[in-house]
């Protein structure tokens, strides 16, 4: 079976591809970082939906979703724009906790396995 890596860089690629599953990289903000966890969570499901049409799917095929947030107090914060986005129907399995991310004004990551 081949593997394909898309947005490969140094230390990781966005996504990789192997089989008909697609890993994606724990996702953060960039343009949004330092701002409120909901409009970083728009931008990483931006994000997230760009990499996995990359790779050939959607997130209707999303099979898995580990979030992580610096502060669990913004749970409801980041369910609402989450719950906005998810396939109807199709909602994946998921983990959410809060943990340290690699930069202070990160305040959401989010990685995906789905489905091609």
């Amino acid at each position: 079976m081949t593997i394909q890596r898309f947005k490969p860089g140094p230390r990781m690629s966005g996504a990789v591809v192997h089989g008909n599953t697609v890993y994606l990289a724990g996702q953060v903000a960039e343009k949004t970082a330092g701002q409120s966890v909901t409009e970083q969570t728009k931008e990483i499901l931006a994000k997230i939906d760009g990499l996995l049409a990359e790779a050939g799917t959607d997130k209707s095929k999303a099979l898995m979703a580990n979030i992580w947030l610096t502060d669990i107090g913004t749970f409801q914060e980041m369910n609402a724009v989450w719950d906005a986005w998810v396939s109807a129907g199709n909602s994946p399995a998921r983990a959410t906790v809060e943990a340290k991310l690699a930069s202070a004004p990160l305040k959401v990551e989010i990685a995906i396995i789905a489905a091609k």
